[in-house]
């Protein structure tokens, strides 16, 4: 498909209600076209990877857009200016996240790119930095432990950031990197609990539902499940 013949078939795709709809959950209701994200995901594999596309399409400012060159792109030729520049561009939730755990995190850019825009002002950079962790827990299985270790004095420092956007993306990663491993899950908990003693709102909300899900019987026993498979393999 060309450039000219994507966008005419995402604008015979409009759906004003829907976009009502989003918008109720948070997501920027401006130059929304309001198509489902399965859809999205379907005109994706028509498609297939195209990167000088996908570049069109993010420069176009359409949302629907924007979502659909997250999932063409190829990760092989993204370049850091280009992660910086789209991370410029974040003015929804869902933007953000799709861009950080369905592209950005599968390059090598990615865990470079955490530290930096973790010190950012702007919300959905900063949370662009918490999405990459997400991501990055599993989509990067060869990597170990310690790679996300290096994460933990960082969500610990910025738990306490009280923007919504933020703190659940703080949230995230933590819960994410607690669900990677048996390991993991024992650090995560451990660190969680340092954090609930932080006196701030956003720190104790943050904490406090990290360990309710990741001391669950429900991760525990899949953790240790994963463990004992784990095990067996090594035999």
């Amino acid at each position: 498909m060309q450039y000219e013949e994507i966008l005419n078939k995402l604008k015979s795709l409009s759906n004003p209600e829907a976009v009502k709809g989003m918008a109720r959950y948070g997501i920027n209701p401006k130059n929304n076209l309001g198509i489902s994200i399965y859809k999205l995901r379907s005109i994706a594999k028509e498609i297939g990877k195209d990167h000088e596309l996908a570049l069109k399409l993010w420069a176009s400012g359409i949302h629907d857009a924007r979502l659909l060159a997250c999932f063409i792109d190829d990760p092989t030729k993204v370049t850091g200016e280009q992660m910086d520049s789209w991370a410029k561009d974040f003015d929804s939730w869902d933007v953000c996240d799709q861009a950080c755990t369905s592209l950005f995190d599968l390059t090598p850019l990615a865990w470079r790119k955490v530290v930096e825009w973790a010190e950012h002002d702007e919300d959905f950079v900063k949370r662009g930095a918490f999405s990459l962790i997400a991501g990055l827990t599993v989509h990067d299985k060869k990597v170990g432990d310690k790679k996300f270790e290096q994460f933990f004095p960082l969500i610990k420092k910025h738990s306490i950031d009280e923007r919504n956007y933020v703190k659940k993306a703080v949230n995230w990663a933590l819960r994410n990197i607690g669900k990677r491993n048996l390991a993991l899950n024992k650090q995560i908990i451990k660190l969680s609990k340092e954090i609930l003693k932080i006196d701030s709102k956003s720190a104790k909300w943050i904490a406090s539902d990290a360990i309710r899900e990741l001391t669950s019987e429900k991760i525990q026993k899949k953790l240790h499940n994963k463990n004992k498979k784990f095990k067996r393999i090594l035999i």
